[in-house]
Formats: structure tokens, C-alpha cells, sequence
């Protein structure tokens, strides 16, 4: 963290970016034992490496010009095992380095999609998909280099440009000079090119976040693009945003090239020089070649370590870009914090109670305003009305992915307000209009959300959902591959599934949202006869445009403006 704070020093970080730091290196500590592992073995391989150009002044001085045989194979051999050892070591401490980066990388990772999880849905009618994915992939994955690869190769670098200098100090303190005065310089350059990296890194990520999006809403719909003959047109606004990416990046580049470029030609000057200055000396008798030659071998250990420190600059301008973008997803407050909430009791009769219920997206569109409705444990309630009159709202809210405006909804006499939401939704069966399908076994989409089911209970379940001829079509059965999004599957085939899965729970409440619209009459009529016999003392919520899921309900309700009423099944029907 100190050298962090060296680092952004002209900026002092804000509290919203020092505590995004904190919860960053809360990961590092939880792995300080093998951090400390691999900063001991980067210790011994940087000791390694640096006695090699001092055995080579060996050879040189006190071998080859002393025409000594004996020295030159002693010294000689040495390099040799040392240059074995240090090859051992180093391919040694990269692989358990990536196995550390590995785990680091995957738990933040875990770690902001749980948050994720956890988000109310309204976070994600204002988000392009696109862009979440950008933050989970690309800005994760720079913060683990920064806080992994980073800071390991400028542990590794601090060790070597330490070990050199003192080598070449050791050596002729004199010529050290040169690299020391130059530095400064370099530092100062770098202070003055960071605002236009920062900025210009910010508008790289925008843009590839922008081609992220694209995709994300594209590739799921390209059969309806194919339909619309909009091929041409959706390729060109692919190209735009290719090339505004492309302009960004290169922009990027030459930024990043002349941030680069000014230090590299200030070493290759001060490397020049040594090597005219030493000579000289060498040439006057008061330097021996063996020592210009490591001193020259040091100079060059020095210069890569020298460069990755000053690039630690740009990592960390990319850093801050990339964490406050994943700190944005972080930050989003929670539906509600699970720590301070009760659990639902294991025994639940399902009465549902709405208080006063008021809800609205914005204040100019008002849903729901003073509702009050009582639903007995055990009732078969069918939900009417007009598209957009709220159904699907109240269904959101009965799942608590809305949040009532005011007034309460109850689970017996329980305000869901004050209840841990997971164990409530772990309650509640859904069968939606158009189940989501995954690209997995079929098995597993059916036992999707009750992974504990046995194989037995998957294929009862899918047999009384009416999926025994999808599965007599495939050739591995339950165990075939449905493919993502159940692009080659019916709409009833899709349907069934959802229904399957219902089938698989013991739910407090069951949802039906237009369960049966996909299927035909006959189908229809089993798969609602066979959820009535097997759900009968289930409170069961229904959502049907078409009277024969909703038959036989022991009460009818009928959305209306901000408002609803109950009405008979003859009212209903006619």
C-alpha cells in the first residue's frame, strides 16, 4: 500500500477507491503464506541471477588474462550450476505463481457475481449485459494482474535493481552515478504523461464494452435479424464500433508509446556512455575488461528492472480504471442485507396477505396503489387482465425482485420485508411463459434449482410434464445436450421443462405464468389436471389468457388500473 500511495501521490485516492483497495488486497491476504513462499524462492533466484555477470569478471579477470586454467574451469563450472539452479527455480516459482494468480483471479470473480446475485432486477433493466461481462472478464482480470502479477514482478524488480546497484557500486561507484542522475528525469516525464493515459485508457474499456453489448444483444436474436434481411445493417454498426474502437486503442498506443519511448532512449544514452567512459578507463590501465564487462552485464540487470518499476505507473493507471468500474457493480446496494433478517420456519401453510400494497416504476406510472388481498393456504387463484396492467409486476413482487413503494406483503403474517429473501424464493415453484433452458443435459435443466433430485425422480418428473417423446428423440435420452437458450426445442417443449421442474419441489407457493400457452388443447388439459392432483393443498398462483388452466379456481382476480377486484368464473367467462 505504501508504495501504492508513492505511486498516486499527486491524487490522493478517494475513500470509495481506498476501500475498493482494501477489499482487493483482502484476497492477497487470505494466500500471505504462499506470497511469502514465492517472494523467499523470487529472494534466492534474484541472488542467483546476479552472480553470474560477477563469476563471468571471474573467468575474464582472473582466468582468461591470468591464463590461469584451473580458475577458468572452477568459475566455469560454477556458472553453469548456477545458471542449472536458477532455471530450476524459476520454472518452479512460475508455476506456482500461476497457480496463485489463479485462485485470486477466480475468487474475485465469485466474490462480485454473488454480489451480483444478490442485486434487485431493477439494477438490471438499467444495465447493458454487454458491459457487466466486460466488467467481469477484462476489468477483473486487469485488477488480478495488478494485484498479483504486478506487484510480484516489481517485488522481483525492487530486488534485482537493488542487487545490481550494489554490484555496480561494488564495482566502480563512479560510472553508477550516471544511472542514478538519470532517473529522476524519467520520473518527472512520467508524472507529466499520466493524465492522457488514464483518459485515454478510460475510453479504450468504454468502447470494447460497447462491442461487448453488441454481441450480447445480437447473437441471441440473429435468427430474427435473418428474418428483418438486416444482416447488412447490423454488420455496419458492428464496423463502426470496430473502428471507434480501433481509433481509441491506437490513440492509446502512441500515448503509451511516447510515455515509453522518452525513459527507453535516456537508458540507451546512459548505457553509451558507461560503455565510452569505462572503456577509457579500461584502455588507461585503471579498470579491468572483466569488471567493464559485468559492470555493463549489471547496467542491463538494472535497466529491466528499472523499466518495469517505471511501468508499474502505467499498471496502475489501468488499475484504477479498472477498479472503479468493477466497484460500480460492488457498490450497488443490495435488495436486502440477509445478516440482519429472519428465516422463514420450516412450516408454511402459504396464506399470502397484501396490506395497503403500493408499487410504481416511476413516478408518472403508478401500478399499484392501496391494494388489499387475502389468498388462503391451499387456493387456486387465477390472475386476469389486460397486457401491461401489471401481472407480471405482481409476480415480481410476490418473488421480491420489486420492493413495494409502501404497504407489505405477507407470508402467514410473516412481512416478507422482514425475511431473509433466499429462503422465501427457495419456497416458491415457478413455470414461466418461456422457461430459461441452458446449454447442459436435460437432466440437469429439469433438476435445475433442486440439484439433490435423484434420476429417478428427474424422469417421473419429466414423464407427468409430457416429455416422454422429446426424450424418446434423442438418442442419449436425459442425458443428451439440450442447446443454450433451447434454440431447437419448441415452445411447449420448452414449457414441459419448466413444468418438470415444478414437478421436482415441494413448494409453498406455486407460480404458473401462461404454463400451458405453447401446448396444445390435449396436452393442455393433462398437464393441468396432472399440477391440480399433485399440488391441490399448494397455494397456486395462475396467470392464463385461456379459461382452462384457470378452471375450477377458487378465485378469480382481475387486474385493473393501480387497483384489482374478484371476480366469479361466470363473470369471467362471459
Amino acid at each position: 500500500m505504501g508504495l501504492l500511495s508513492k505511486i498516486n501521490s499527486s491524487s490522493r485516492p478517494s475513500l470509495t477507491r481506498r476501500a475498493a483497495l482494501t477489499w482487493l488486497y483482502s484476497f492477497l491476504a487470505l494466500h500471505k503464506r504462499e506470497i511469502l513462499f514465492l517472494a523467499l524462492f523470487s529472494l534466492i533466484t534474484t541472488a542467483l541471477v546476479v552472480s553470474v555477470p560477477y563469476l563471468s569478471k571471474l573467468i575474464i579477470d582472473q582466468g582468461l588474462l591470468q591464463k590461469d586454467f584451473n580458475a577458468l574451469l572452477f568459475f566455469s563450472c560454477g556458472l553453469f550450476f548456477v545458471g542449472i539452479l536458477s532455471t530450476l527455480l524459476s520454472g518452479y516459482n512460475r508455476i506456482k505463481h500461476t497457480q496463485l494468480s489463479g485462485k485470486i483471479l477466480f475468487a474475485l470473480r465469485e466474490d462480485v457475481f454473488q454480489h451480483l446475485q444478490k442485486l434487485p432486477s431493477t439494477f438490471y433493466h438499467q444495465q447493458r449485459v454487454g458491459d457487466i461481462s466486460s466488467r467481469m472478464d477484462r476489468d477483473i482480470a486487469e485488477i488480478q494482474r495488478f494485484a498479483v502479477d504486478t506487484l510480484f514482478s516489481t517485488f522481483s524488480a525492487i530486488l534485482g535493481l537493488t542487487a545490481a546497484t550494489i554490484m555496480m557500486i561494488h564495482l566502480h561507484w563512479q560510472l553508477s552515478l550516471i544511472l542514478l542522475i538519470l532517473v529522476p528525469f524519467e520520473l518527472f516525464y512520467l508524472f507529466k504523461m499520466r493524465p492522457k493515459v488514464e483518459r485515454k485508457n478510460i475510453k479504450v474499456r468504454e468502447s470494447a464494452a460497447d462491442i461487448s453489448s453488441f454481441f450480447a444483444e445480437k447473437i441471441p436474436v440473429i435468427k430474427f435479424i435473418q428474418s428483418a434481411g438486416a444482416e447488412k445493417q447490423e454488420l455496419d454498426k458492428l464496423a463502426q464500433l470496430n473502428h471507434r474502437f480501433l481509433g481509441k486503442l491506437v490513440s492509446l498506443q502512441i500515448t503509451e508509446f511516447w510515455t515509453s519511448a522518452i525513459p527507453k532512449t535516456l537508458v540507451s544514452l546512459s548505457r553509451a556512455v558507461i560503455f565510452l567512459i569505462g572503456g577509457y578507463w579500461v584502455i588507461e590501465g585503471s579498470f579491468t575488461l572483466g569488471s567493464l564487462i559485468a559492470f555493463t552485464a549489471y547496467v542491463a540487470m538494472a535497466i529491466g528492472p528499472l523499466q518495469s518499476l517505471l511501468g508499474l505507473y502505467l499498471a496502475w493507471q489501468r488499475l484504477t480504471v479498472s477498479l472503479d468500474r468493477v466497484s460500480y457493480l460492488r457498490q450497488q446496494p443490495l435488495a436486502q442485507n440477509a445478516a440482519q433478517l429472519q428465516e422463514l420456519p420450516e412450516q408454511l401453510a402459504g396464506n399470502i396477505t397484501l396490506n395497503a400494497l403500493c408499487f410504481s416504476h416511476t413516478s408518472e406510472t403508478e401500478i399499484f396503489n392501496k391494494v388489499n388481498l387475502h389468498i388462503p393456504a391451499g387456493s387456486k387463484v387465477g390472475i386476469v387482465g389486460q397486457t401491461g396492467i401489471g401481472k407480471s409486476t405482481l409476480l415480481d413482487l410476490l418473488q421480491c425482485h420489486l420492493v413495494p413503494s409502501a404497504g407489505s406483503i405477507e407470508i402467514d403474517g410473516i412481512n416478507l420485508a422482514d425475511v431473509n429473501i433466499q429462503s422465501w424464493r427457495k419456497r416458491i415453484a415457478i413455470a414461466p411463459q418461456d422457461p430459461v433452458i441452458f446449454r447442459d443435459s436435460l437432466a440437469n435443466n429439469i433438476r435445475y434449482g433442486h440439484p439433490q433430485a435423484t434420476d429417478k425422480e428427474v424422469y417421473d418428473a419429466a414423464i407427468s410434464a409430457g416429455l416422454d417423446e422429446l426424450i424418446g428423440k434423442f438418442t442419449r435420452g436425459l442425458d443428451s445436450i439440450v442447446s443454450e437458450r433451447g434454440t431447437a426445442l419448441s415452445g411447449g417443449e420448452k414449457q414441459r421443462i419448466g413444468l418438470a421442474r415444478v414437478l421436482l419441489k415441494d413448494p409453498v407457493l406455486l407460480i404458473l405464468d401462461e404454463p400451458t400457452s405453447a401446448t396444445d388443447q390435449v396436452t393442455e388439459n393433462q398437464i393441468i389436471e396432472q399440477i391440480d392432483l399433485l399440488f391441490e393443498n399448494t397455494t397456486r398462483i395462475i396467470v392464463s389468457h385461456s379459461g382452462k388452466p384457470i378452471a375450477n379456481a377458487d378465485m378469480i382476480i382481475q387486474l385493473t388500473q393501480s387497483s384489482l377486484k374478484i371476480i366469479s368464473a361466470e363473470e369471467y367467462n362471459a
